[in-house]
């Protein structure tokens, strides 16, 4: 009882900070001729909060079925235009794409370690940005590097490989959601920081902890951020985190750059095995480079990546594994073409992808129905037209790839798991004319990292469909094999419920 008072408190200032955003921010007198984009009917104050629900990409789904595919929303006291067709993700991407080649601010303040103007992801389009993106996609994160550290990821797909082994000779039930999440964190930072995140190196496990510490922490700030002034209670109250949490993990990745920096001096510039730390520190280094990137800007970038590259590549594997199960004779023929490229004596590799057409095929299908992340952010950087309706500067635009992945005019049956549909001459015209397949973004702030995740991928999911058949407990199809494709709510699409299976050995090629 005692905490009544300070709920209905809350509920006093939320009212009436809302109730002044609304009458001192109302927009005033538009020019003659000023067309914005329809907007459903919104509520006084609230505006169209009630219209969301707990999954936020399928309520906006729903509203754009209901009111069309480009929307004005007013979230409370954040307004937004949601995009939610192939058409209009085209124009933005292609025609418009430097109008919206800006992302949302970070929600943590800029003299903090996670601030916009130390964070590339979140970075304003300018010469920061431009800069970093040249060298993810030179040295840091492109094919080339991606090769170089193709053992990593083979170490660790092969040492869960044997896990699955073991819980599976012991008919016990593997919980395939933490036992991939492990594999893509242990990936993860091997391939940035050389160091698993399981096991005796207690650094690496404390920045995986803090990681997760942060992610969660921006979540709550990026809520917050809808209500306004209000906000400042939300933070006042959440102050000690947004303290500790960047100190902490500064003071974490300073020792791990100290070592790193220390083990360049001993091998010198010939040093092989080199990390995305060791790459990014000599840039760091470099006293020529065009912009001279700061410390706080290495630490942030990695951050980024760490998250980027555990939690969406986990859901990204589980989400590709859970539609071939689901779907046994999809299963049965990526089974059959792995063999006719690889063989049946040794393991799967990664330079084996390329002459495996309904892999592919069966990763961009998956990826359409579940893509990891279903809504992405941009900012108008300039008033223009979209569609001739005019969007105004500074505005946020939602993307909903799980609209746009799924759009009928675009995609024949667009529920269902058809992987074919990506080796027929109509859909691959319609992918190179229209943006018509976003898991990852579009334009030139499409995710950076697409090469590190495609990569775990790829290594993976073939290896697994290639030694073990996976026996679902409790699944929702009549044989029971279907598995469980409930989502959590929230703006991300991951599962509802663990994954729970049984891994049965078909082909053991990973023990020698």
């Amino acid at each position: 009882m005692t905490a009544i008072p300070y709920v209905l408190a809350f509920l006093i200032l939320l009212f009436i900070t809302v109730f002044i955003q609304y009458i001192f921010k109302r927009p005033g007198k538009k020019p003659a001729g000023y067309c914005p984009p329809p907007s459903p009917p919104a509520l006084p104050f609230i505006g169209h909060l009630h219209l969301l629900t707990p999954v936020a990409y399928k309520g906006f789904h729903a509203l754009s079925n209901k009111y069309g595919p480009l929307l004005y929303l007013r979230l409370a006291t954040y307004p937004a235009v949601l995009v939610s067709s192939a058409p209009l993700a085209t124009e933005m991407f292609k025609a418009l794409d430097v109008h919206f080649a800006s992302r949302i601010k970070s929600p943590f303040d800029d003299n903090l370690l996670f601030g916009s103007s130390t964070s590339f992801f979140n970075a304003p389009y300018g010469d920061y940005w431009k800069f970093m993106k040249k060298i993810c996609t030179t040295e840091l994160l492109g094919t080339s590097q991606m090769k170089k550290l193709k053992n990593v990821r083979r170490e660790e797909v092969v040492r869960f490989l044997r896990k699955m082994l073991e819980i599976g000779q012991k008919n016990e039930v593997a919980n395939l959601s933490a036992e991939i999440l492990t594999l893509a964190n242990n990936s993860t930072c091997r391939m940035i920081m050389s160091a698993r995140c399981s096991g005796e190196d207690n650094q690496a496990e404390k920045c995986r902890a803090l990681v997760s510490e942060s992610f969660d922490l921006a979540s709550q700030l990026a809520l917050l951020s809808v209500f306004g002034p209000l906000k400042r209670i939300g933070m006042w109250y959440l102050r000690k985190k947004i303290a500790a949490v960047p100190k902490r993990y500064d003071e974490l990745f300073e020792n791990v750059l100290v070592e790193h920096e220390e083990k360049a001096k001993r091998e010198g510039p010939d040093m092989e095995n080199k990390d995305l730390m060791d790459i990014l520190l000599e840039v760091y280094h470099d006293e020529n480079a065009e912009i001279r990137i700061t410390r706080k800007q290495m630490k942030t970038f990695f951050l980024d990546l760490f998250t980027g590259g555990t939690n969406t590549t986990s859901d990204a594997i589980l989400w590709i594994l859970a539609e071939l199960v689901s779907h046994p004779a999809a299963f049965k023929k990526l089974r059959e073409e792995i063999d006719s490229v690889v063989g049946t004596e040794r393991l799967v590799d990664e330079a084996d992808i390329p002459s495996m057409p309904y892999f592919q095929a069966c990763v961009k299908e998956a990826m359409r129905l579940n893509p990891p992340v279903p809504l992405f952010d941009r900012i108008c950087r300039e008033n223009c037209k979209l569609a001739g309706y005019d969007i105004p500067k500074g505005i946020t635009m939602i993307m909903n790839a799980y609209s746009i992945m799924r759009d009928p005019e675009i995609w024949d049956n667009p529920n269902d798991f058809i992987p074919e549909r990506f080796l027929t001459g109509v859909d691959n015209a319609r992918e190179k004319n229209l943006q018509v397949y976003v898991p990852f973004g579009g334009g030139r702030r499409m995710c950076p990292g697409v090469n590190m995740t495609s990569s775990l991928i790829n290594c993976s999911v073939t290896a697994m469909v290639q030694c073990f058949d996976l026996k679902v407990l409790g699944g929702d199809g009549p044989d029971g094999l279907k598995v469980n494709m409930d989502t959590k709510p929230g703006v991300v699409k991951s599962m509802d419920r663990p994954f729970m299976a049984i891994p049965v050995l078909h082909s053991n090629l990973f023990s020698v």
